[in-house]
């Protein structure tokens, strides 16, 4: 993102920059140049206050003949203009007009039928744009014609009134002209006013050069942003691009053999999504994997039954006592209960992982959901006189994040299996506690314990390990498998251990849940 910014902006920095700085470098040479006619004006109209009054305190005009020889001494040598205007408003004297040392000038002129080059046409064209682009300046016109008055002047009316002023004027081709009007006084009596005329040609060279500089800088730039936009085509676009196409590939692919590219080398958001989307394929044939196995487990758990059931009717046409087609009537109500129940914990179990995803998850205070389930146990589920232990707990200490019907499924299943392999007359326990940022849960019972090895096996689908009092075909061996996803998926652990005491006999079973805690109030934790 930086990346794409810097060289999206490099170009537009440069360019905007370089447009104001030309608007403001024009009026600060414009200014200089005001300042500098200022100092001139003044110099010269104190000298013709001087010099072409003859010296008399009480004169009310500047001698003309001695005027136009200071002229000619101090402006003569510059490209400027004076102009002397009596106190009546006529104009006494014209710098242009006046000899003084300078020269005739040639200049070779063009050929009639003259066209310039293809280069000068350009280069007048690209000094036209980009006038555009900088700020105009709106001036008066320019005057120039024979018979000229301080009545043309604003600027040199207000010297004849004693306050000097700067006015800046544009001629018939466009181009500034700079003029400085000062009175011209004796003991504070105004005895004539002085225009001082600059041109501004030389500044407009100046700016005009300035162009051309801001024009390479602006190629330059852009050579530099093609080049930049380039090596992001090749850093950015490029990879994009190769790993959707890898992605489509691996869409319409009939085999495993199309994967996503992962650019290990790359530390940055590419980096990132290649592997991201390697992992994310890697996950996807995991979970087709997961799907076929589980299609052919369920395929093999409903074909026992259905076996059991097609040799009980055959067995049955061929059977005569009713004894016999007794026991084969029970063994096929038997079966029908047993598909019922896979049927059903299948269905469960399909539907498990898009509840997961689509289901409202929130704040479950696991401490009251227990107080619940306890209760419901102690009241309606207490038919062979087992035991359930759980103290009574507070509101608001073991709090999760997540689907609390799904929760609650898991220590039904935990409870009702600890109460299956519990004897006649057996107590169970439920704890809960908690762990640095972790609530741990168990559930022990007295039963047999988990046989050898079969820590992992029992969250398998389809595993069952049943008492030998039990009927057969009860349970599916899908309610273990169905709690270790679920807890899983709130990013929990369960596990399973034996009780054993000092000698090593056996006491039973202890399931345990570790969840990651939400929220915990310290004043009120144990």
């Amino acid at each position: 993102m930086f990346r794409i910014m810097a060289v999206n902006a490099f170009a537009l920095v440069i360019l905007v920059g370089s447009v104001l700085y030309l608007n403001q470098f024009r009026q600060k040479l414009i200014d200089a140049r005001v300042s500098s006619l200022q100092v001139q004006a003044a110099i010269i109209s104190g000298a013709l206050a001087e010099s072409a009054a003859d010296g008399q305190e009480d004169a009310t005009d500047v001698d003309s003949a001695d005027a136009r020889v200071i002229l000619t001494r101090l402006v003569g040598p510059t490209n400027n203009r004076a102009r002397l205007f009596a106190v009546s408003g006529r104009m006494t004297a014209d710098s242009r007009f006046l000899a003084g040392d300078k020269k005739l000038i040639e200049e070779p002129l063009p050929h009639i039928d003259y066209k310039p080059s293809f280069m000068e046409s350009m280069e007048e064209t690209l000094h036209r744009v980009l006038d555009n682009f900088t700020q105009k300046i709106d001036a008066p016109p320019s005057i120039d014609r024979p018979g000229m008055a301080a009545s043309d002047f604003i600027e040199v009316q207000s010297a004849l009134k004693g306050i000097a002023s700067v006015q800046l004027r544009k001629r018939a081709d466009g181009k500034l002209v700079i003029n400085v009007a000062v009175p011209i006084q004796r003991y504070h009596r105004v005895l004539g006013g002085f225009l001082l005329t600059a041109q501004t040609g030389d500044i407009d060279f100046i700016v005009r050069a300035e162009q051309i500089l801001t024009v390479k800088v602006f190629i330059g730039a852009l050579l530099a942003t093609v080049l930049l936009s380039f090596f992001l085509g090749r850093t950015l676009v490029r990879p994009i691009r190769i790993l959707a196409r890898a992605a489509e590939r691996v869409r319409r692919g009939v085999g495993r053999d199309e994967r996503i590219p992962e650019f290990a080398n790359r530390l940055d958001e590419i980096g990132d999504l290649s592997r991201s989307l390697s992992d994310m394929t890697g996950a996807l044939y995991k979970q087709i994997d997961a799907v076929e196995r589980f299609a052919a487990d369920v395929a093999h758990e409903i074909k026992n039954p259905l076996t059991s059931m097609r040799s009980a009717l055959e067995t049955m046409e061929i059977a005569k006592s009713p004894e016999a087609q007794a026991k084969l009537m029970a063994v096929l109500h038997d079966d029908v209960r047993r598909i019922d129940r896979l049927i059903s914990d299948i269905s469960d179990l399909s539907r498990l992982d898009a509840e997961l995803t689509r289901g409202k998850s929130g704040a479950v205070d696991l401490g009251i959901m227990l107080n619940v389930l306890a209760n419901s146990y102690r009241t309606t589920r207490n038919a062979e006189g087992h035991t359930l232990s759980f103290p009574d707990q507070e509101a608001g200490i073991y709090l999760v994040h997540g689907i609390e019907s799904r929760l609650g499924q898991v220590w039904r299943n935990l409870i009702d299996n600890a109460l299956s392999f519990s004897p006649e007359g057996g107590r169970v326990w439920v704890e809960i506690g908690l762990k640095q940022r972790f609530i741990v849960c168990t559930v022990e019972d007295e039963g047999p314990g988990v046989p050898e090895g079969a820590e992992d096996k029992i969250f398998k689908r389809f595993y069952s390990e049943r008492p030998e009092q039990e009927q057969f075909g009860c349970h599916s061996g899908l309610g273990l498998s169905i709690c270790k996803q679920v807890i899983e998926a709130h990013g929990g652990r369960l596990m399973v251990e034996n009780r054993t005491n000092d000698v090593g006999e056996m006491l039973g079973a202890r399931f345990i849940v570790r969840l990651p805690l939400m929220a915990l109030d310290i004043s009120r934790s144990k």
